[in-house]
């Protein structure tokens, strides 16, 4: 188990209680998210509660990070940020769930143990938005795919379905520029040369619209 927060007092008390837990068999401590990705990596972390404002960045780039270099661990995003942008943002990374730190104690242990069974969390105050984007989003995704943003991945469903790129942008509310510049950077993660390129990789990947 690894609490990620740059306030003591806040990774203090969650600890106190985690290490009650018959569950828990070790808790180590991370205030930033150069020190969330080491910690999580070199420690092999099952768990992670992760707040989203640290001192030298953002805790769900820290995420991002942490599951690009270790997929099977579970993120519960814990933090005050009640922003439905940065619940998207973070389901659609790959966190396993979001709460608010003003939530009931005993329902963060709870929402914890939910989310290192495999489970997914998400607090009383979730939108629908926020449901949708996380149904859209794919179960981690092996690489190079890993490496796409959602919109990137939305796309390439598309391209792999055989959709030219001004019936891309009809279904999507895009301009055809904006898909074609996305689709330059899917080619650039994916290093293929063209749409064919991509289309036969991403469907010998199993992607399909």
């Amino acid at each position: 188990m690894l609490i990620v927060d740059d306030h003591p007092v806040v990774r203090r008390g969650l600890r106190a209680m985690l290490e009650g837990e018959p569950w828990v068999e070790e808790v180590a401590e991370a205030a930033t998210v150069a020190e969330a990705v080491k910690e999580a990596v070199t420690r092999q972390v099952h768990v992670v509660a992760m707040d989203i404002a640290l001192p030298d960045g953002d805790g769900i780039d820290a995420t991002r990070s942490i599951l690009r270099a270790r997929p099977d661990t579970m993120i519960l995003m814990l933090t005050m940020a009640d922003d439905e942008n940065d619940v998207a943002r973070a389901i659609e990374v790959g966190a396993r769930g979001y709460l608010l730190k003003d939530t009931d104690p005993e329902t963060v242990i709870d929402a914890l143990r939910t989310v290192a069974a495999g489970g997914v969390v998400l607090g009383p105050r979730i939108g629908p938005a926020v449901l949708m984007a996380a149904a859209r989003q794919p179960a981690r995704l092996l690489p190079p795919l890993d490496q796409l943003t959602p919109r990137e991945y939305e796309i390439l469903t598309f391209l792999a379905a055989g959709e030219s790129n001004a019936r891309i942008a009809r279904r999507l509310g895009l301009s055809e520029k904006t898909v074609r510049n996305q689709l330059s950077s899917v080619f650039s993660k994916l290093e293929v040369a063209d749409r064919v390129q991509a289309a036969l990789l991403a469907r010998n990947m199993g992607v399909a619209e």
